[in-house]
């Protein structure tokens, strides 16, 4: 059997010192509106950067991270990175929780005690992001990885969770082993695919109107970010990987975007450490750059669907239960989900990141599906 190694966060000071450098030589852009109708506007970056540099603890948040169980194996020839927290519960259930884009999977930190009560929790890095370094692989691909560590970790039927591009693997998981995930958990999903037609608002209640206006709103305006990663990789690679302040602003503009709407800033969606934490982890590591090939590779999903490439002409197998969870940042409707729902909720607080801004209503809301299912 594949070696499962055991890991810790160790950043060399020299990678500390050489941030700190950097982010105090940022040559800054001239202000033009100074809002964000334009992107993150410099006043605001040139605070949160100042922070970072001369505010923020990352030794004490990487103590705080490596209190959790992390280990490495290798899959398929890509080094997987992976939380592992036995619940003290003997009949535990265990559930895979697959973070998205831009995160880690220390995005679920805050639900790790509330949920390890009642379940093993397994909560692996996507490829291309952190400590799962380079990338290799599509979310087909990703999906038959996380089969293939369920199976070294002893763990024969579990639960899943996803968000985000994490919410595809999840999906991608419940039909190629669908006779082992008892249900399938989806946050920070939407109303179409990124892609895909404008939402026709025909029809739709006030509630679901305002999502899919939210939703068409994004194809026009918010959709920048992807058509780079997805065409052009190498290119925003450069700038990413170079530039902590450039990094600092390609995930900070997302975190503002898609944190829950009644939030300001997107330091007061989410925890400004717990938000450093994450783009120091993309810095550290390059993830910037290799995410973003992630992001390209993942977007052959979309491409295979649209082509059937993905569908063998066989009549498709009834899959797990599927829950999801819509938060006030997201544009998901019910009516327009394929396919049998078994658990639906919505908030009217939290976003995109729900682990993250609202992890009790995230925790329970998962935990009430769950038990649903076995």
């Amino acid at each position: 059997m594949t070696e499962i190694k055991p890991f810790r966060i160790a950043i060399d000071q020299a990678e500390l010192d050489d941030l700190k450098e950097r982010l105090t030589r940022t040559r800054w852009p001239r202000e033009v509106t100074g809002d964000w109708s334009r992107g993150v506007p410099v006043a605001y970056l040139k605070g949160l950067a100042e922070y970072w540099a001369d505010g923020f603890d990352w030794r004490a948040q990487e103590a705080e991270l490596n209190e959790f169980p992390q280990f490495t194996t290798e899959i398929d020839g890509q080094t997987i990175h992976f939380l592992h927290i036995r619940s003290t519960a003997p009949d535990a259930l265990p559930v895979v929780l697959t973070h998205g884009w831009p995160s880690s999977p220390f995005e679920f930190r805050r639900v790790v005690e509330e949920l390890s009560g009642e379940f093993h929790l397994v909560i692996p890095s996507l490829p291309g992001y952190g400590f799962s370094n380079p990338v290799s692989g599509n979310l087909f691909r990703v999906a038959q990885a996380w089969v293939t560590l369920m199976d070294r970790l002893g763990y024969e039927r579990f639960g899943v969770h996803g968000t985000d591009a994490g919410a595809g693997v999840a999906s991608i998981l419940s039909m190629i082993a669908a006779h082992r995930v008892v249900g399938t958990h989806l946050t920070g999903t939407s109303a179409g695919t990124p892609f895909g037609p404008a939402v026709d608002l025909d029809g739709l209640d006030e509630k679901d109107r305002e999502r899919a206006e939210r939703f068409n709103r994004f194809q026009s305006d918010g959709l920048g970010y992807l058509h780079l990663q997805a065409t052009r990789p190498q290119t925003l690679a450069y700038s990413l990987n170079d530039s902590p302040t450039g990094q600092l602003a390609w995930i900070v503009e997302k975190f503002a975007e898609w944190t829950d709407p009644a939030k300001e800033l997107p330091d007061d969606a989410v925890d400004r450490d717990h938000l450093l934490t994450a783009v120091s982890l993309y810095w550290f590591t390059g993830a910037g750059a290799s995410s973003a090939h992630a992001v390209y590779e993942g977007m052959e999903v979309y491409r295979q669907m649209a082509q059937g490439g993905w569908d063998d002409g066989g009549e498709a197998p009834a899959g797990p239960p599927l829950g999801i969870a819509v938060f006030a940042g997201d544009t998901t409707i019910r009516s327009l989900q394929d396919g049998p729902v078994a658990h639906w909720s919505e908030y009217d607080t939290g976003g995109h990141f729900p682990a993250m801004e609202v992890p009790g209503l995230f925790a329970e809301d998962l935990r009430s599906f769950l038990r649903k299912c076995v």
